[in-house]
């Protein structure tokens, strides 16, 4: 990988046709694009911690940061609603953990990510459809 490609996701995009948000609006192409960016192992929350489905850890709360989340309406079927958690954990692994959200939520996952106590929302990251992060994507 380029340096300009690891680059081009820390830094907001244009918000014309054809610019790197286009490549954020859906969970799929979001965790595609994180995948590119280093992010490939997938998390699952148990009631005992966060688990790597790649090395089968398991880290507790304390052990993991919340680096960044998007939040995804769908357009007519609200199953379609989900929340990506863009995480890392001490041992330096670095992945996604999907939450669907509303009356589909996971409780493991939402029990979960309140006990973490380091979330931030990145402001130079892409938003996921190209508008400020304070509106609501959809």
């Amino acid at each position: 990988m380029e340096a300009a490609d690891v680059n081009e996701f820390k830094d907001r995009p244009d918000k014309g046709e054809g610019s790197d948000h286009d490549s954020m609006k859906t969970l799929s192409s979001t965790t595609i694009k994180l995948s590119q960016n280093g992010y490939v192992t997938q998390f699952k929350a148990h009631k005992h911690g966060l688990e790597s489905l790649e090395t089968h850890e398991v880290y507790a709360p304390d052990e993991v940061k919340i680096i960044n989340f998007y939040r995804f309406e769908g357009e007519s079927d609200p199953s379609d609603n989900a929340i990506l958690y863009v995480v890392e954990t001490s041992k330096g692994e670095k992945g996604t953990l999907t939450d669907a959200y509303g009356v589909y939520t996971d409780l493991k996952v939402s029990e979960f990510v309140k006990q973490v106590e380091e979330i931030q929302k990145a402001t130079t990251n892409p938003p996921i459809d190209g508008r400020p992060e304070d509106q609501e994507a959809g």
